[in-house]
């Protein structure tokens, strides 16, 4: 435990092949390490704390294991949130989105390379990044407007830690329609965040190898490379990788304009 919860902070972060984080997530999901028990370790790692990084970690780790709280409590006494949005006005969007893009996020296939190599991630091992849940649930909501609702289940269905409580307050989060929501007007950039969070693409190349010949100044939006980048790794969009499935900047312009709709109807 002390060896990954005094580098948390930073490496929580980190989507390296292993991540700091603490794995413990199906543990608390099935049972099989009590969260009583996890608070306790924790408390005795932070008393051996020396540095004001490590004790800092500490702190960021335990206010990650109060969220987990925060939204078993969400659900216990608000449990319309696993048939609708915490905010009922947000129940109106109209999720344009369609089965074929739906499909692309699924099977790791938009042509973002984080979103994509995140998605298979997911489905290669069942588990995924906090980070890249984030990354992909807010590509999925915000990108391609395809109703949370989806990704929720989705995940549901895929991940070895899936939680009814968490997993359905991550995805409001995302979507912005949950009780301590992402305000709708700040929407990730796929692109700054393969940028922040794997600068090398050591993540992207472990799950997408057809890229793995990009240099790291191309490998995160490969249709912004030149031409011969791409022919010298040997990448052929819409062949060898596909094509970007949408334009992120267009498409946050009209998720802003759905979402303000709604809110200006409610206010």
């Amino acid at each position: 435990l002390e060896a990954r919860v005094f580098g948390y902070d930073h490496g929580r972060n980190v989507l390296e092949k292993n991540p700091g984080t603490s794995q413990l997530s199906p543990h608390l999901r099935f049972g099989t390490v009590g969260i009583r028990t996890v608070l306790d370790r924790l408390q005795t790692a932070r008393s051996r704390a020396t540095t004001a990084t490590s004790l800092k970690s500490c702190d960021t780790w335990l206010s990650e294991l109060i969220w987990r709280e925060f939204y078993i409590q969400i659900l216990t006494n608000h449990p319309r949130v696993a048939a609708g949005a915490f905010r009922p006005e947000y129940n109106q969007i109209q999720w344009q989105g369609t089965d074929a893009q739906f499909d692309a996020w699924c099977a790791g296939q938009t042509g973002y390379p984080i979103v994509d190599a995140a998605m298979r991630c997911l489905n290669a091992t069942g588990w995924m990044h906090n980070r890249l849940r984030m990354i992909v649930a807010m590509f999925l909501t915000k990108d391609l407007m395809v109703s949370w609702q989806r990704g929720e289940r989705y995940f549901m269905r895929t991940l070895v830690d899936g939680d009814l409580a968490a997993n359905n307050g991550g995805w409001q989060w995302a979507s912005s329609s949950g009780c301590d929501a992402q305000p709708y007007f700040r929407i990730f950039n796929p692109i700054s965040q393969s940028e922040k969070f794997d600068p090398q693409g050591k993540f992207i190349r472990r799950y997408l190898p057809q890229l793995a010949a990009l240099p790291n100044d191309a490998i995160h939006a490969p249709w912004l490379a030149k031409p011969l980048v791409m022919e010298a790794a040997n990448v052929t969009l819409g062949k060898t990788y596909p094509l970007p499935i949408v334009d992120h900047a267009k498409a946050r312009l009209k998720t802003l304009m759905r979402y303000s709709v709604v809110k200006s109807k409610n206010d």
